[in-house]
């Protein structure tokens, strides 16, 4: 299975889930790549990966023109504001999917803040690709939560 994460910059977002997608399934081939690549990794990026035991460190920024020429299962583009473009790929692919996040390089505010909205969307594209993972790829209903119970009987 090959699975191609798509975005502007190629330096946050989707190396983060490129980085979760390659942790639940050792497996998948799965390659991250922007429309206009960073010249680097964006560091708050690898800090909070880090802080979940993954390290994106060596990951560098790289052009979607590298794969165009490419078969993928998937490609899936995780651009979420809507003042930023989403990269369109025209190479050969059975499965187009959207997954927007927010874009924490573009945060504003005091470095707790900014700290925060990076580990926040983050967990969100985690959660949102393992929810892919499970449902497209392993065809698995996910579990309901058991606080939806408890919930109810209060």
């Amino acid at each position: 299975m090959r699975v191609l994460i798509l975005c502007t910059g190629n330096s946050c977002r989707s190396q983060m889930a490129q980085a979760f997608m390659s942790s639940f399934d050792t497996t998948l081939k799965v390659f991250s790549a922007g429309t206009e690549p960073a010249e680097k990794i964006n560091e708050m990026a690898v800090k909070v990966m880090n802080e979940v035991g993954i390290d994106i460190s060596k990951a560098k920024p790289k052009s979607v023109k590298t794969y165009l020429n490419e078969e993928w299962d998937y490609v899936i583009t995780v651009c979420g504001g809507a003042n930023e473009n989403c990269p369109n790929f025209t190479g050969k692919v059975k499965h187009r999917l959207h997954l927007g996040f927010d874009d924490p390089a573009a945060v504003t505010g005091d470095t707790e803040f900014i700290i925060d909205e990076f580990r926040r969307i983050r967990n969100e594209i985690k959660n949102g690709f393992f929810s892919f993972y499970m449902k497209e790829l392993k065809k698995l209903e996910l579990p309901k939560c058991s606080c939806e119970d408890e919930i109810k009987e209060e």
